[in-house]
């Protein structure tokens, strides 16, 4: 694994780098079988690219299990794209840098993939260059209560946020965040704590705590060196989505981080989309995560 030179300043700053080392042997750039395995049982995947405008967003794409699934040690074939409306939707009908994570709430196990997507037939070839499993620190758990009712609505765009998506953000016990690298190579990942971890700040702001994580800070390197991003935040009881494209300050300033932060992260929206039934999944109520540090 080389790392690139915004994710060696983080580690450097962190004081992490021989960790970053050898947590970062775990990544390949083939698919193991029981990586496979665990894609292929999976009824979502979340991706994370850039739109015509060179914006970040982050996405979610569903399907049966087996909709996305590994076709040889290199390549994943996904039998359907984001819905209509959605900011990626049109993006990914050309060949994109993509990030993804295969997410099971029900065991708190995830899956990362960063590659390049073609488009193809109804769906996207994902050829990868990075495949690694995470930790299930953070990860809420939640069971599949049902399938619900009604098709995507039309999505609702605005430049910040209205009240009741402020009230939805700062319930949140989860959200995707999609980053790219100065080179363009994208990724998707998971953030999650107790809600109330996501702070509404203003209409245009948000702030986060970026927790004790795997050493590697993909994530924080990729904002390093890029501060554009994308946050998908999911609605797990209604099956809605709100995305929001921005840029991201990382703040050191010890008086501005939570409980188990290592740094905060400053969010400027730019525009958010939020879209009824995104998701035809609905799902139980959650039990925290153990490793959630308090409010």
């Amino acid at each position: 694994m080389t790392y690139h030179v915004g994710e060696l300043a983080v580690q450097r700053r962190m004081g992490q780098s021989g960790s970053a080392i050898r947590v970062g042997r775990i990544i390949s750039t083939e698919i193991p079988e029981v990586a496979a395995a665990f894609l292929a049982a999976q009824p979502m995947v979340f991706v994370s690219a850039r739109d015509g405008d060179d914006r970040m967003w982050a996405s979610q794409i569903v399907g049966p299990p087996g909709f996305a699934h590994a076709t040889d040690t290199r390549t994943i074939a996904i039998d359907s794209v984001p819905v209509f409306g959605d900011p990626l939707a049109e993006a990914l009908r050309s060949e994109r840098k993509i990030g993804m994570i295969a997410l099971q709430p029900q065991r708190r196990r995830r899956m990362r993939v960063n590659g390049t997507a073609r488009p193809a037939g109804a769906g996207l070839i994902v050829t990868t260059d990075q495949v690694y499993s995470n930790c299930p620190k953070y990860i809420a758990r939640r069971d599949i209560s049902g399938i619900g009712p009604g098709l995507p609505g039309e999505p609702r765009r605005a430049t910040s946020l209205n009240d009741e998506q402020q009230r939805t953000i700062s319930r949140a016990d989860t959200f995707i965040i999609g980053t790219a690298d100065g080179e363009g190579n994208a990724d998707a990942s998971h953030r999650g704590g107790n809600p109330g971890f996501l702070q509404v700040l203003s209409p245009n702001e948000l702030r986060w705590p970026d927790y004790l994580g795997n050493s590697m800070f993909m994530t924080l390197g990729n904002l390093h060196v890029d501060p554009q991003c994308g946050l998908l935040i999911p609605n797990w009881h209604t099956g809605s989505a709100v995305q929001l494209t921005g840029t991201a300050r990382l703040n050191w300033d010890e008086g501005t981080f939570a409980p188990g932060a290592q740094c905060s992260v400053d969010f400027t929206i730019d525009e958010v989309v939020e879209t009824i039934n995104a998701s035809p999944l609905r799902w139980g109520e959650a039990e925290p995560s153990p490793a959630n540090p308090p409010l």
